[in-house]
Order: structure tokens, then C-alpha cells, then sequence
């Protein structure tokens, strides 16, 4: 199944998207069959996800009387063109999880943008965004210009976990996912280099975490492993390449991460970013206002987003006191 956050008149809500492009939204449909349900009929993705497999198996039969047009769900769906697709997870319980250095190419670009060597690690390199940072198809990405000069993409692979699980042994990974979408790795390179070269500054400003356009169940890809990643600048190809050149491939990811940590329902990773980075191109290329932004995930779909200057917050009010 494919699942998205679609805004309605009365909120975000929790929809499939149905084979014909259109939406369904869950809650309304659940409650419209009669069932009870409460992952179904709460109305949020994570809810859904938090119900784990008896969720979805609960509302497959409903999801194929849409398909067949059946009343009163036929009423309910929501027209492809009609809907504004939110992130599918818009406020992650957590942070973001992510994975640096993770394609051998992206290394060797960066080593010969910075005139430096960077050694392949023995173990992922990880590092977080906050939540404030996602943002979903077609919302702006916003430039702060007061911040960073250096904005730059990165199209990825993002897992959602979907049983919790600490310690989880390779073998076992896959069992633990619920699905995946895409994430654009909006970074300011400039301010990871201020910052003493750390990641999460640099990573984690307002708007740098585009996500979506939806999350397919794991069963949707045959093999995350082995499907194609692409993205686009002003319909310039910038990024080709396969999640088969991950360095440390998704159950080593998972595995790995999880050491005396648990992992969730709701929990995202996202698995590193291929060559073709601006700051790498020579000369270096950076998004600037008005640039266009598509990711591209086989069997997920495109995330598009234009990107915006933002304007700077004004400063409070002197003697302003907040208690």
C-alpha cells in the first residue's frame, strides 16, 4: 500500500492512495465500513504504523471495495489533482535519523572538492534533523540567506521502521520495517564547516528535510536494494545512481543502529546520498531562489519542491521577558 498525509478542510489526515492516483482517506473509510479499529480510526500515519501488520490487514478489504468503486467509500476519495499532500510522517515522534558517507562516489567527490582524503569508515557514520526540519511535497525550501550561502541537495532512501526492536540482528531487519519514502538531504555547507564540520547545524535548519510524497509498505519494493535514486535541479540531472552502491547496506544500517538503542514505530532513516552534489560540481553549485528541486525513487515516486528565499525573523522586543 501507499500511504501519504493529504490536508482536508478539517486537519491532516491519514490517506491510501488507490491505484487510480486518487486518495482515500483511512479514518473516514474505517468508520464508513463499520470497524473499530483504533489505528485506523485515529487518523494519523503513525497510528497506522503503531498497529503494525493487523492494521493493514484490517483495512485491505476495504481498500479493494474502493478500488472497486464500492459505495459509500467511492464518495469519500479524494482526486489526485485535488489533494495537498503534507509529509507523510509531518511531526516525526523523533528526530530523523540519517547516514553520512554511505556511497563510495560521494567520498571520492567530496575528498576532491575539500583537496582532502576521507577514508571509507568501518562503521555508519550517523547524525540526525531535527523535526522541525520536514517538510512535504511541494512546500517551499527556504533559503536564509542571514545563515547560508551554500544550500545544497541530497536525494535518499528513507526507511520507516515499523516494530521496535533494540539489537536487532541483520537477519532480521527487514521484519522491522514498515516501508519507505524519499528524503531530500537539504544541506548549508558552509555552516557545517563553521561548526567545526559536524553535521547537525548544518543539516537541521527550518525546511531541510523535504520528505514524501508517500510511504510505500515494504511489501510495494522487491528490492530496496537494487532500485535507482535521481534528482533533478531545474530538470538538470544532478544525482543517478542505485541503492546497490550503498556502502553498508540496510540490514547492516539497521542492525548497527539499533546496538542499545530501540528503534521505534514511526522511526526514519535515511540511508545516504550518491555523487552529484552541488558543492562538489566545479565550479561548486548551490540552490538559489527560485530553483526547482525533484527527487526520484523507483516504485516511490517523485518529491518535487521549489526553493524560496526566506525572509529573517524580526528581533523581540527589547525588555521583552518570557516566563
Amino acid at each position: 500500500m501507499r500511504f501519504a498525509t493529504i490536508k482536508l478542510s478539517s486537519g491532516p489526515v491519514c490517506a491510501v492512495q488507490l491505484s487510480g492516483g486518487g486518495f482515500l482517506p483511512v479514518a473516514a473509510a474505517a468508520r464508513a465500513v463499520g470497524l473499530s479499529d483504533p489505528a485506523l480510526l485515529d487518523g494519523r500515519l503513525q497510528a497506522l504504523i503503531e498497529g503494525g501488520d493487523a492494521a493493514l490487514r484490517a483495512l485491505a478489504p476495504v481498500v479493494a471495495a474502493a478500488e472497486a468503486g464500492e459505495a459509500p467509500l467511492a464518495a469519500l476519495i479524494v482526486a489526485q489533482d485535488r489533494a495537498t499532500l503534507l509529509a507523510p510522517l509531518p511531526r516525526p515522534e523523533k528526530n530523523i535519523f540519517c547516514v553520512g558517507r554511505n556511497y563510495a562516489e560521494h567520498i571520492a567527490e567530496g575528498a576532491r572538492a575539500q583537496n582532502t582524503a576521507i577514508a571509507v569508515t568501518e562503521v555508519p557514520v550517523y547524525f540526525t534533523k531535527p523535526r522541525t526540519a520536514v517538510i512535504g511535497a511541494g512546500a517551499d525550501i527556504p533559503i536564509f540567506s542571514h545563515v547560508s550561502t551554500q544550500i545544497d541537495y541530497e536525494v535518499e532512501l528513507a526507511i520507516i521502521i515499523g516494530k521496535p526492536g533494540r539489537d536487532i540482528a541483520k537477519a532480521d531487519a527487514y521484519d522491522h520495517i514498515f516501508g519507505y519514502t524519499i528524503v531530500n538531504d537539504i544541506s548549508a555547507r558552509d555552516v557545517q564547516r563553521r561548526h567545526g564540520g559536524q553535521y547537525f547545524k548544518g543539516k537541521g535548519l527550518d525546511g531541510s528535510c523535504p520528505m514524501g510524497p508517500v510511504v510505500v509498505t515494504r511489501d510495494e519494493l522487491a528490492d530496496p536494494q537494487n532500485i535507482g535514486l535521481r534528482i533533478f535541479v531545474n530538470g538538470e540531472l544532478r544525482q543517478n545512481s542505485t541503492t546497490a552502491q550503498m556502502i553498508f547496506d540496510i540490514p547492516t544500517l539497521i542492525a548497527s543502529l539499533s546496538e542499545g538503542l530501540t528503534l521505534e514505530p514511526g522511526d526514519i532513516l535515511a540511508t545516504g546520498t550518491p555523487a552529484g552534489v552541488g558543492y562538489a560540481m566545479v565550479p561548486p553549485t548551490f540552490l538559489k531562489d527560485g530553483d526547482e528541486v525533484v527527487c526520484e525513487i523507483d516504485g516511490i515516486g517523485r518529491l518535487g519542491n521549489p526553493v524560496r528565499a526566506a525572509a529573517r525573523e524580526p528581533a523581540a522586543s527589547a525588555g521583552r521577558v518570557e516566563i
